[in-house]
């Protein structure tokens, strides 16, 4: 539990992004952090206090002048019986009381009267958070120590629009918390490349080969090894996940595309190829849809063989000091993990089953085994940010000396 005895004071402000805040105390609590909250009135338009207290295991602080939290906790003692204050969502309104020294509410004082680090997570319309004033309150309080995370680029809930405006996800705002609060950090100083992911390989601009792959598990794994201080680059293949906060990501469609995003960032510690990269590509794609022929057979496919990543890396003269590879097998797993493992110069291959009754392939959850040339230990089912959290460490020891 990276966050272990950490007091986190959570404030919950007005809109419709609230009801992320729930998943965030959970996400908090499963690191081993307590969560105390205090709503705004606005909060509770969206989201109820009976549930927010219910996630936090907590009493919920709502009022300023609220004889009996006065008598139990009051607002000076709520601003400093804290590690951090986090802000999920940041209104522009209450960005603005920040900004300018407002205190007209619990939560605002609370933030006036406190002297812990801030995070803040702003969620609001985009034309809200494009207008001179937000900027304004922004660059004030990033002047004055307050840390940001997000907003992200997204369609908005309550009015459809595209833009800049919507809340960080609660997983991306508690591992920056964790960066902030975590304790030893192992693998500090060191530099790993994660791959993630499909990839895409067009036959014309509407059709293209690929595997199946969602990428959460190779985006888990890239996100834990930066908790752990290393300073990741994540090469993802076409995905619908958001880019993990904190990291440098490298968009990428074709395998070949991949492969040279990977060697770029050679030198590198540590190498975790989780891409499901597509074994083929066609020779020529072709420059316009192709169209059926009444009666005509569809054209061949000339195929040519995708660089294999993986042994590109096992073998370079630039060869990290750790190289991993995933192996997604429907049959013989442990057979063809150990095969692999020899084949492409890698020291561990964490193996799984992906046969379509197990449900891993685009799921959340994963059961792997860890072949190395030392032999094979088998994790039992774990959600993928548990495999990603316990593979992180594992290569920590490997690697990173006594602080893992």
């Amino acid at each position: 539990m990276t966050l272990a005895g950490k007091r986190i004071l959570l404030i919950i402000a007005g809109g419709i992004a609230a009801y992320k805040s729930l998943d965030l105390i959970r996400r908090l609590r499963e690191r081993g952090a307590s969560v105390r909250p205090i709503m705004t009135r606005g909060a509770q338009e969206f989201i109820t206090p009976l549930a927010v207290g219910a996630l936090a295991a907590s009493h919920v602080y709502i009022d300023l002048f609220s004889r009996e939290d006065e008598q139990d906790v009051g607002h000076i003692r709520l601003a400093r019986e804290c590690d951090l204050i986090v802000v999920a969502p940041a209104t522009a309104d209450l960005m603005a009381k920040m900004a300018h020294g407002l205190a007209d509410d619990l939560a605002s004082t609370v933030l006036l009267a406190s002297d812990r680090p801030i995070l803040i997570a702003p969620a609001m319309n985009p034309k809200m958070w494009q207008k001179p004033a937000t900027q304004r309150n922004r660059q004030t309080l990033e002047r004055d120590g307050v840390h940001f995370i997000g907003p992200m680029e997204g369609e908005m809930a309550e009015s459809g629009e595209r833009g800049l405006g919507r809340m960080a996800e609660p997983l991306d705002i508690a591992t920056h918390v964790e960066g902030m609060l975590a304790g030893p950090k192992p693998l500090v100083g060191l530099k790993a490349v994660v791959t993630s992911g499909p990839t895409h390989e067009p036959i014309d601009p509407v059709r293209y080969i690929a595997n199946r792959s969602s990428g959460k598990q190779g985006h888990a794994i890239a996100a834990a090894l930066a908790r752990l201080g290393a300073e990741v680059t994540l090469v993802s293949g076409p995905v619908t996940l958001p880019d993990p906060a904190g990291l440098n990501v490298v968009h990428v469609e074709r395998a070949e595309e991949m492969r040279d995003a990977v060697l770029a960032t050679l030198p590198a510690d540590i190498a975790v190829m989780v891409a499901a990269v597509a074994d083929w590509r066609v020779i020529t794609s072709a420059g316009q849809k192709i169209k059926k022929q009444p009666g005509e057979a569809p054209p061949p496919l000339q195929l040519a063989e995708n660089p294999d990543i993986l042994k590109t890396i096992g073998h370079h003269e630039l060869r990290p000091r750790l190289v991993v590879g995933f192996a997604a097998e429907t049959e013989h797993v442990e057979e063809n993990g150990k095969a692999k493992l020899q084949r492409k110069g890698a020291d561990l291959i964490v193996a799984n089953d992906v046969s379509p009754e197990t449900g891993i392939m685009g799921g959340d959850r994963n059961r792997v085994r860890l072949i190395t040339h030392a032999g094979i230990e088998a994790w039992p089912d774990l959600s993928k940010d548990e495999v990603a959290e316990r593979l992180a460490l594992w290569i920590a020891t490997q690697v990173g000396g006594s602080n893992a």
